[in-house]
Formats: C-alpha cells, structure tokens, sequence
C-alpha cells in the first residue's frame, strides 16, 4: 500500500511534481539586513506613499506586542500601480507578502488577500501563474496581465504558514496546524488597517484555493471573533464582507466520494479507468464513506481516520497518479513549465533585492515539503470545515464557493455535494435550488445557484488553478463578486 503521507504529498501539492525536490525554506535574522527607514509607534498613523523604496517601515499594534510588520515599496511586476513587499515579524518568524494597489481606484476599493494552500505552497503560485498583476514568462521574465484580480480591489499574497515561500523562522521551526497559523493571519490584518488610515472601514476579503479550504475559514472566524475584543479597546475593526474559496478541500471525507465518479461514470470528462478499476472502486466507496464517517466525523480519532484515509487513498486516488494524469486537470498528462520558472525568478538577486528579501534567506522553493507534513503529522486535513463556513454565514458574511470543471483533486463534484449537504439555517433554500448557467459576453460559461450569502459556481474548461486557465471567466466572476452582483 502507498503510504498515507506519500500519497497527499504527491496530490495536494501537485505543482511539486513538476519542480523536482523541494526543501524547507531556511532563512536567518533580519536585524542585519535591510535597514529600517522609520519605525511607526503603536496608534500612529502612515499613508503607503510615505513608505520608502530603500529601507523598510515598521509597523505596531498595541493590542499584538508580540506581532510587527514591516513594509517597503517594491515597483515590482506592475509599473501601473504601486507595489509593496515585506514581513510578518513574530519573534523569530517571519511571514512574507506582496500587495498591491487596485489598477481602479485604489482610494475606494475594497482589500482582498489570497492565499495558496498545500498545506505548504507559497503564494507566488498564485501571482505569477493565475491571478496576479504579472505572469512569469520564462526564469527571467514576466509579462502584464490584464485578468488580474487587482482590476478592482488592492490584493495581498501572502506566503503562509511560516515556512513557505520567503517565510521562514530563525531557528528552522515551522507552525503545524490551522488554527496557529490563523492568529498570525489575523493579527497581520489588524496591524495594517491599523495603521494605513486610508483603508480603515473598506471592505475586506479572503481568497484562495485548494487547501484554502482549510486556511480561510478558520481565519475569517479568527478575523470575526478578533473583532469583539478590538472594538471593546476602541482599535480599528477589520470589516470583513466573504470569503472566496476555489476548488477548496473543505471536506476531505466527502471529496473522497468524488473520486469514483470522475473516473468512472463520465460525469466530467470520458472514463479514465479500465472497467476491473472502476468495479474495484465502486466497491471501495461504500467502505470508504462507512470507515470516514465512523473514524474521521462522527467521533474524530486521529489513527483511526488516518487508517481510513490511507484505505480511501490506495484504492480511489492511486490508480489516478498510476495513469500521470495532471491531478489539477483531468484533460491533461503530468505538469505544468511555470512552477521551475517561478523558482528560477524569484532565485535572482536583483528580484530578491527589489522585494527586500532577507539576504541570509537560502534558496526559494514554491513547495515546503516538511511543513506539509507537520500538518499531515497533526491530522490538520482531516477536519471538516463547514462548520466554521456555517457560522460565518449565520453572521452575516458572504461566502463563494467556486470550481474549474476539470479539476480532479478537488473536483467541482465534492465540492458541490458538501455545500449542499452543509447544516446552516439557509440549507433547504439552498439545495432546492437547481444550477443555473451564468453567462459572460453572451456565452454560457459555467453553473451557479445562490441563496441567504452562500453561492457555488463552476467555470467550464477550468481547472484547480481557475484564473490560469480561464482568466476573462475568473475575473469577471470576482468582480461581479465584489460588486455584490449575481453571476
């Protein structure tokens, strides 16, 4: 049997297939390397044009001692905005960022922050190869796209949990689980509406995909929940209006059922398996769905699910990796050039130079394979996350839900089964609503149903990595999104 902890390394990090061996980030301390140009004490206030280009600023916040940031402009991949870079500095962690300025109206648009997921892929995925303000072209070049989700909103990409990306600790220690990585997510958001007074009140966002389907309903109930205390010590509450999740492992136990489907029965694309697989694996599902439930959701037992995972695993996701089909896309073989490319990019001195990269930082790699498995290690994938989703809508938060049709490791199947099958009070409206097409210049391009903030959407022709692969459909969804309109 192909172990558990092999098996999710090589799907949930899909992209690491095509980069080769991928080693944890090691950096160093900052204090003697770029020089900070002032530093802002804690109630002070800073507009982003004060920040310096040759030095970083760094941030406080009265109720985060323990939290600081610091920030620097960086005139990096989009010379039509303003760019920005820097760090989460907890202690001897440090957490990495990008953010950028809306191409609209950066005085008036609302904030957005993406996060990849992994758990242990870094963030430049998303910038460079989806939905950012530039597309890596070759190792050392980059080119303007014009699909890029800060169109209309001023975006972060963080690279997160430390460890990922230009995150990285002091003493090489890494964060394991969900909820750790939430409180410093959190208290970086604070920190910035904090203090860049021109943002205080505008409306905020969390996206991501994948094993964000983990990260951000945790971290939008760490935001919420947050928000009560601040309020109480008359600081800046963060306005947080949804939550975007992208072919996101939400429920690992009911994206499992989806895997006999999409081989199989034709449902997204012809069968991938030869019929003495498929017969193996529609016997396997009902095992599967009995061992999940009993180990894994009615009373979590951390041996016991991972037992039953491997089970699920060997028979319903093997006999795919077996085939080299790409786990993110069902229509094509094995891997994508850009992942290496990005590496090779971000490895440049200049580049690092521009962004204020910590110079004793070692060799960037997109893929953190030992944070991944401390998460693997604490059982972090296993939990269900429809009951923080729940909550969220129950207080009055959006949430979207969305899918490339080709998709295999979070196909648009699993993930539509758990949004109708989730608990909340809007349930019945929900799921009596049939998909409806939604439309983009005339065309037919995907399938949606909406009701009471909860809203699911598929993108035909899409894959995992939505805004690469259809970036008109992506853009035109997110912003009808942030406008507060219907697909």
């Amino acid at each position: 049997m192909v172990p558990l902890r092999l098996a999710i390394v090589l799907l949930l990090q899909g992209l690491q297939l095509c980069r080769g061996q991928n080693l944890l980030n090691q950096g160093g301390n900052y204090g003697d390397l770029l020089e900070f140009s002032t530093t802002q004490k804690p109630g002070d206030a800073l507009e982003l044009s004060s920040l310096s280009s040759e030095g970083f600023t760094r941030l406080s916040h009265p109720y985060f001692p323990k939290h600081s940031a610091r920030i620097k402009k960086s005139h990096f991949c989009d010379e039509t905005v303003n760019a920005y870079t820097g760090y989460l500095d907890i202690g001897t962690r440090h957490t990495f960022f990008y953010f950028f300025e809306s191409r609209n109206d950066p005085d008036t648009d609302d904030v957005m922050l993406w996060t990849n997921g992994g758990p242990g892929g870094s963030s430049s995925t998303g910038l460079f190869m989806e939905l950012g303000p530039c597309n890596i072209a070759s190792p050392n070049k980059t080119v303007f796209n014009p699909y890029s989700w800060n169109s209309n909103a001023n975006i972060f990409f963080i690279d997160q949990p430390v460890g990922v990306g230009f995150s990285y600790a002091d003493f090489g220690e890494t964060v394991g689980t969900t909820e750790e990585s939430a409180k410093d997510i959190a208290a970086f958001v604070a920190i910035f509406f904090e203090t860049f007074t021109k943002f205080k009140g505008r409306g905020f966002h969390l996206s991501g995909e994948s094993y964000a389907g983990r990260y951000l309903p945790l971290y939008a109930s760490e935001i919420y929940d947050q928000n009560t205390k601040l309020a109480a010590a008359n600081l800046t509450t963060v306005n947080l209006k949804s939550v975007l999740i992208g072919n996101g492992l939400v429920d690992w136990t009911q994206q499992m059922k989806s895997y006999f489907q999409v081989q199989c029965t034709g449902a997204v694309v012809a069968p991938l398996q030869p019929i003495f697989t498929c017969v193996r694996m529609q016997k396997a599902v009902p095992r599967c769905e009995k061992w999940t439930k009993a180990a894994c959701v009615d009373h979590f037992d951390h041996m016991d699910c991972e037992a039953a995972m491997s089970f699920c695993t060997e028979e319903l996701l093997i006999p795919y990796i077996e085939k080299g089909y790409n786990t993110y896309d069902m229509t094509k073989m094995c891997c994508y050039e850009e992942p290496e490319w990005i590496d090779q990019y971000l490895n440049q001195p200049s580049v690092r130079s521009t962004l204020g990269v910590d110079s004793s930082f070692g060799n960037f790699s997109g893929a953190a394979i030992d944070l991944q498995m401390a998460f693997i290690r604490n059982g972090d994938m296993f939990h269900q996350n429809q009951p923080y989703i729940a909550e969220l809508l129950e207080r009055g938060l959006k949430v979207l839900i969305y899918a490339g049709s080709y998709d295999f490791i979070c196909n648009w199947i699993g993930v539509e089964r758990w949004t109708v099958n989730m608990e909340w009070s809007g349930q019945k409206e929900f799921a009596a609503l049939p998909l409806r097409e939604w439309k983009l210049d005339g065309k037919t391009v995907g399938q949606t149903r909406s009701a009471k903030g909860l809203s699911f959407a598929t993108v035909f022709g899409g894959g995992h990595l939505l805004p690469r692969d259809r970036p008109a459909e992506s853009l035109a969804m997110v912003n009808r999104w942030l406008a507060g309109e219907d697909l």
